[in-house]
């Protein structure tokens, strides 16, 4: 370290007071200047495209007026309207619904990776994340940075860890007094991890970065009380440099004020990116330039990540390697609606900026023609007034002329005003909801029908455009903030939290809009299905759990609780069901049975019938044998035996027709059987299922 006499009251070790003054090495000049240089050209990119459209994003959300904003040299009328303030504020308020309406807005992953083969509690991880996350006022924090995305395009945050002093209740035994203690409290240090707001109007960037990550580097400049520099030098975070103060440029005032306070106030620049490796080192001597004549591209050659600290854009701070274990950068930023290939991102401002000065443009006409239509005017001749008097127009004022008042005396007027300029504002209203999609004053949709079908197409239309922020938030910016929170707590306090690798989910979804729209859906179903159904429970607390109710996670609980069948009744319903299914094996016994003497009869009758035709046959031949006659005379005997012959034909006939009548009279008493059959062995079967 190099000591110089930094003023004439110093001594000759550069002592002045309780303080030794820092000389910067030409290392430290090099850097500064490496640093400056991208700073000033990021700077000026930012400022010719996107400042002056800024400032008037501002002055239109807070209602405040500007010369500068004047539609023509004629206006005398500075009202600003609100409807883009209602749009920024709508948006704003549903995406923080969204994010914080249902309280948890994180939720840790369970991938079974413990810590030395012990289970890891996620859950207890997750409470102690989320109570940390409310002393450090995240939700603030978050809420400012959203409401900035709304107006400026771009939500920005910087993280820092701090570490504060805080006291707790504590009781101490008093030594050599048993049983006796002290009550009082107890110092403790804790480690916090916090995200700061950072405006887009303090942020540059490398213009050719499409992310945080993906720029050369990034830096915030803001000013800053000179005491909290003084602190940071003492508490050995900055180096011991002399510094003065700097308030010059007011276009880093966090807002546009008449007239801005510049006391007390230092500029302060903090880099966060790449620089040469060799510029990190602090060194006395003289850089020696290796590559005289080296191409422009050497000079990235070896770079690495640094956070670097400059005062007043001359004065080296802090310069030092990334300190954090994963070498991330502490700044993170996203789109409020998504620009391709671009950092910064549309607001919504910049959505409803072309209908807002058509609103605006239209109501100051309006206004300006009633000045000229209902303040009183008067001309007047001026000779034949009195000498010195002072012409004003007010109810029971006397007015002394030179004359008769009819020919000295003429009031007149501009015409009259026109009221379709504020129906016509009306409209321009309407299409700057149509361009932001929002919800005007009254609560209703400005795009579409309003009837039933109307209200949900339109509806369906915002509950979309909302999830594209909502999608792009979570992403770009929740879970990386609470990756780079969780791995600073396990860096700074690992006593705490352990080095796990965790997987964070969010686990906001909806906003306000889209859960009343999704309970009516709920209802109608319930409607729907009646109080019968058996998801009668899964709908309820589907209900309960999209509602902002403080005790719905009670009433879900006392839900599950009556969902949960009673021990008696189930009990009685396995009985009911023993002795149902005992009925049934003993009905289809019974049937088993009566269906085999079934099959026995119907086998029996299928017998008889194929040895019925063998038995007629031989009647019939014993029956002709026995009436054979013995006559001598053989034509008597040819004639006998042809009479028999007829006979037995005519028999032989009956015996056919008698036995197709049978066999018909068997066929049906089969074709009974059969389908007596079939129809045991369906219920068979139905009860064996």
């Amino acid at each position: 370290m190099a000591f110089v006499n930094d003023s004439e009251t110093g001594d000759e070790n550069g002592v002045i007071g309780e303080y030794e003054y820092q000389q910067p090495t030409e290392n430290d000049r090099e850097l500064t200047s490496f640093v400056i240089d991208h700073c000033d050209r990021w700077r000026t990119y930012r400022d010719t495209n996107f400042l002056a459209l800024w400032e008037e994003y501002e002055r239109i959300f807070r209602g405040q007026w500007a010369a500068q904003d004047k539609r023509r040299d004629s206006e005398r009328s500075r009202i600003v309207t609100p409807a883009a303030q209602q749009a920024v504020e709508t948006r704003h308020a549903e995406i923080m619904e969204a994010i914080f309406g249902q309280g948890d807005f994180f939720d840790i992953q369970d991938d079974l990776r413990d810590v030395n083969n012990n289970p890891l509690d996620v859950e207890m991880l997750k409470a102690q994340l989320m109570e940390d996350f409310k002393v450090d006022k995240i939700r603030k924090s978050i809420d400012q940075i959203e409401l900035m995305a709304e107006i400026y395009g771009t939500g920005i945050g910087e993280i820092a860890v701090v570490t504060e002093k805080v006291f707790v209740p504590a009781t101490q035994p008093i030594p050599g007094q048993m049983g006796q203690a002290a009550i009082g409290v107890q110092e403790k240090e804790r480690i916090g991890v916090v995200i700061m707001p950072v405006n887009p109007k303090n942020f540059l960037f490398d213009p050719n970065g499409t992310s945080v990550d993906d720029c050369m580097g990034v830096a915030v400049e803001k000013y800053i009380s000179i005491h909290k520099i003084v602190k940071g030098q003492e508490d050995g975070i900055y180096r011991k440099v002399e510094l003065g103060t700097d308030s010059e440029d007011t276009k880093l005032e966090p807002t546009q004020e008449i007239t801005q306070y510049r006391d007390g106030k230092v500029r302060l620049l903090t880099y966060y990116g790449l620089v040469p490796r060799e510029l990190l080192t602090n060194s006395d001597e003289d850089i020696v330039d290796l590559f005289p004549e080296s191409s422009a591209q050497d000079e990235y050659s070896d770079l690495v990540e640094a956070i670097v600290v400059i005062a007043n854009e001359s004065v080296l701070l802090k310069a030092e390697e990334s300190p954090y274990m994963m070498k991330d950068r502490p700044i993170i930023s996203y789109q409020d609606d998504t620009v391709p290939n671009r950092l910064l991102g549309r607001g919504t401002v910049e959505k409803a900026y072309n209908m807002q000065k058509a609103i605006d443009a239209q109501v100051r006409s309006h206004l300006d023609s009633l000045a000229l239509t209902t303040s009183p005017m008067i001309a007047m001749d001026a000779t034949r007034l009195p000498r010195g008097a002072k012409f004003e127009v007010k109810p029971g004022k006397a007015i002394l002329t030179n004359g008769a008042p009819s020919e000295i005396l003429y009031p007149f007027k501009f015409g009259n005003t026109d009221g379709n300029n504020l129906t016509t504002a009306k409209v321009f209203e309407t299409m700057l909801l149509q361009a932001t999609g929002t919800l005007d004053s009254q609560g209703m949709v400005s795009q579409g029908n309003r009837d039933g079908a109307g209200m949900s197409m339109a509806v369906a239309t915002i509950i979309k455009k909302y999830k594209r922020t909502l999608v792009n938030f979570q992403e770009d910016f929740l879970i990386p903030f609470i990756y780079k929170a969780a791995y600073r707590y396990m860096q700074f306090d690992p006593e705490r939290y352990p080095s796990v690798d965790m997987k964070f989910i969010p686990t906001a979804t909806l906003g306000i809009i889209a859960r009343e729209y999704e309970q009516q859906q709920f209802i109608g179903l319930l409607q729907t299905l009646g109080p019968e159904t058996p998801v009668l429970p899964i709908i309820l607390k589907g209900i309960l759990g999209n509602s902002s109710l403080s005790n719905r996670y009670e009433l879900i609980a006392k839900l599950d609780e009556m969902s949960q069948p009673n021990p008696e009744a189930q009990q009685m319903q396995q009985v009911q069901q023993q002795l149902a299914m005992q009925a049934a094996q003993a009905q289809i016994a019974l049937n088993t049975t009566q269906a085999e003497q079934n099959r026995a009869e119907v086998q029996k009758l299928l017998t008889e019938v194929q040895l019925m035709p063998k038995e007629t046959e031989a009647k019939i031949l014993a029956s002709v044998t026995k009436n054979l006659p013995n006559a001598d005379d053989a034509n008597s005997r040819e004639f006998d035996k042809r009479v028999k012959i007829a006979e037995l034909m005519l028999k032989e006939a009956d015996i056919k027709n008698k036995s197709k009548i049978v066999e018909l009279q068997m066929q049906n008493k089969r074709e009974s059987l059969r389908s007596v059959e079939n129809d045991f062995l369906d219920q068979l079967s139905g009860a064996l299922k």
